[in-house]
């Protein structure tokens, strides 16, 4: 009973934390001045909504380029970290160890000091100032999360079912989409929305390779954020929140009708 309770009572101040936040977002969308101790806004305002609104057409560009962006960089992140895991775990190689170290260097290396010498590099190379670029440097960044989660999920699993679906005749290819794939579709869902949201907020990378000619969500509302104004800021924080929350959703239903046509015998009965 005592364990019931703190239980609830941790999932009650959970709930709290992760909905205060969201409220005082609402409450400042249509606020123009609220100043400390008063409990309530002085000035209301509907101008951060009538200003995305005017611009309609331009935000719906910004919108789907940013989402067609992070999904490329998501989905990448993802079959790359997918095969790199099961090299790291199945496979012995020369200099594997310290390949793995350098899977984490975007972890251990301050993004200051990543994102220079990444600069330095693409201008040699003719990568600055593009969307190919961005590309790259947000599939760098979100990589070592992607292959960190599914390195787990692929220790965790292991290769025995896919040994025995080969003894039964499948193909390397069928073992491993019929046994591994639908059982490690709940890591492939977290890394596919890690390396989404690493890349849908990215700002400093892309302001410094994009060299401002690449545009995406996060550079039109970090100056909102940075200037303080909280109206513009968080009408803007809203809408990524809900961007976010609608891709999470399609991501979900994509795996789950993944794993459904993926289910069945290995002959496609």
């Amino acid at each position: 009973m005592k364990k019931n309770k703190i239980n609830k009572i941790i999932l009650i101040l959970v709930g709290i934390c992760i909905l205060l936040p969201i409220v005082n977002l609402i409450i400042w969308a249509f606020t123009e001045r609220w100043a400390w101790p008063d409990l309530l806004p002085q000035t209301y305002s509907l101008r951060a909504i009538n200003e995305i609104l005017s611009r309609k057409s331009e935000m719906s560009r910004l919108f789907m380029s940013s989402i067609i962006l992070s999904l490329i960089v998501a989905i990448l992140s993802v079959v790359i970290g997918l095969m790199t895991s099961r090299a790291f775990v199945f496979y012995n190689f020369k200099f594997k160890k310290q390949l793995y170290f350098f899977t984490l260097l975007p972890f251990l290396i301050p993004s200051t000091v990543f994102a220079m010498g990444i600069h330095v590099m693409f201008i040699k190379w003719g990568l600055s100032n593009s969307i190919l670029g961005v590309i790259i440097v947000h599939l760098i960044y979100s990589l070592p999360y992607a292959t960190r989660l599914l390195m787990d999920g692929t220790i965790a699993v292991g290769n025995k079912l896919e040994e025995q679906a080969k003894v039964l005749g499948a193909t390397p290819i069928q073992a491993f989409t019929k046994t591994t794939l639908p059982i490690l579709s709940p890591v492939i869902l977290s890394s596919l929305s890690m390396s989404y949201i690493v890349s849908f907020s990215q700002y400093f990378l892309t302001l410094l390779i994009g060299g401002g000619k690449v545009k995406t969500f996060a550079i039109v509302m970090f100056p909102y954020l940075s200037g303080g104004d909280r109206n513009m800021a968080s009408t803007y924080s809203l809408v990524f929140l809900g961007i976010t929350i609608i891709i999470f959703g399609i991501f979900q239903l994509a795996v789950s009708k993944i794993n459904k046509n993926i289910n069945g015998d290995f002959y496609g009965v």
